[in-house]
């Protein structure tokens, strides 16, 4: 029986995962520039961990199982709800803000279709500890800077749930939930069939539609005029000076929704082009999870990347490796062993470990597009040297082996 992979996953080939760490090395520099320090959570956590913040109804949709301790388990559908975790089980009393970033798997059970998996890859930034505009303003700026150093430019959208919430707040909790869900969907007719089902007044109604439907440049102010003079409105107008004075270009939306309870304040996306219906590549704003998981309320600011999404479009590619073979005689594969370790120091290096002959093992060094070939034979290690051939252009010189890595990468 021939085994295959299971649905919804992927085998990543050398070409493709020189690729990948190329573009994740690229972000996470810039992570680390911006001060942001990487961590790591596990790979499955308490199934509570994810039911308290997304409720009983992601269950459908994550992949869990019972351990041999009949302990309830799930592989992570994502990345905020452990990193939190982590917080508020270990750093609650360290210095604010905490500023960390993360690169890793997750897992959904949904149906694979295109730029979407079930197992799938984030690249994630949070800071914890601050309300200020500024952390916003910041974490939106670096998410632009990282899509930057991937090669890839997006279209970035800004809203604010305060806005929108205030609203709502003659609605009990759950039904602004629901409603926050619709649209966060662009249900219009089901947000309208919703408001219908609650006898919404007419007023609130219209504002709402008004709202959600705002874009551009007008936004702020006739946003200002449904709401008037809320903290919230402050707070939005403050963090879009900062991203101007960061030099971002962006479009107002309050039509962001994030469909998550736990967002409480500024919301943004970033959309790319050439992925069809599924091109959002960054999604992420300010939120308060820890009091939901034990501990101290605390204000927090994130985003996740979609990676599979921007390896799809990413412009930036890797420096073409050099790549080496050493070649020997049957009598000479021992020094080849030892000149190919001294050789690995400074360029990757391929050693024939198939007992081929000479002439076999230049072939594979053109099968393997090798920049050259170094030739280690009895002759030449007489002379202290080995012969070095470009295989581009066919030509030889005798060289040591100490200038063999020189020479390669010229």
């Amino acid at each position: 029986m021939e085994l295959q992979r299971p649905r919804g996953t992927r085998d990543f080939l050398p070409d493709e995962m020189a690729k990948r760490r190329h573009i994740e090395n690229k972000m996470r520099e810039a992570a680390t520039r911006w001060g942001y320090g990487e961590i790591k959570t596990p790979t499955f956590e308490h199934i509570e961990l994810f039911t308290l913040k997304s409720g009983e109804g992601i269950l459908g949709e994550i992949y869990n199982f019972k351990d041999k301790g009949d302990r309830e388990i799930a592989l992570r559908p994502e990345l905020t709800a452990p990193v939190v975790r982590m917080y508020v089980e270990e750093l609650q009393r360290s210095p604010k803000p905490l500023k960390f970033f993360y690169f890793d798997n997750c897992f959904r059970y949904e149906r694979p279709q295109k730029g979407r998996f079930r197992e799938f890859f984030q690249f994630g930034v949070e800071i914890i500890g601050s309300a200020r505009p500024e952390s916003d303003a910041e974490v939106i700026a670096l998410a632009v800077e990282m899509l930057k150093s991937a090669g890839v430019k997006g279209d970035l959208h800004v809203g604010h749930l305060g806005i929108v919430r205030a609203l709502l707040k003659d609605i009990q909790p759950q039904h602004q939930s629901r409603i926050m869900r619709l649209v966060d969907k662009k249900d219009d007719k089901g947000l309208e069939e919703f408001l219908d089902e609650l006898q919404a007044p007419d007023d609130m109604r219209g504002k709402l539609f008004r709202l959600i439907g705002l874009r551009g440049e007008n936004a702020v102010h006739e946003a200002r005029e449904l709401v008037g003079e809320i903290e919230a409105m402050s707070q939005f107008e403050a963090l879009l000076d900062l991203l101007d004075v960061y030099g971002l270009e962006y479009q107002v939306d309050l039509g962001i929704a994030r469909g998550l309870d736990y967002y409480t304040g500024m919301v943004f996306e970033i959309y790319c082009e050439g992925l069809g219906a599924q091109n959002q590549v960054c999604g992420g704003g300010s939120y308060r999870l820890a009091q939901l998981f034990g501990g101290e309320d605390t204000p927090s600011t994130g985003y996740a990347i979609g990676f599979d999404r921007i390896m799809e479009i990413c412009e930036v590619k890797p420096a073409e490796t050099k790549r080496l073979v050493v070649v020997s005689f049957d009598d000479t594969r021992k020094e080849a062993i030892v000149i190919a370790n001294k050789l690995r120091a400074h360029v990757s290096t391929y050693l024939d470990v198939m007992g081929r002959k000479f002439k076999d093992q230049i072939s594979y060094a053109n099968t393997i597009g090798a920049s050259h070939v170094v030739i280690v034979g009895k002759n030449e290690l007489d002379a202290g040297k080995v012969a070095l051939k470009d295989m581009r252009t066919g030509e030889q010189e005798l060289v040591t082996v100490e200038e063999v890595a020189g020479k390669v990468k010229e």
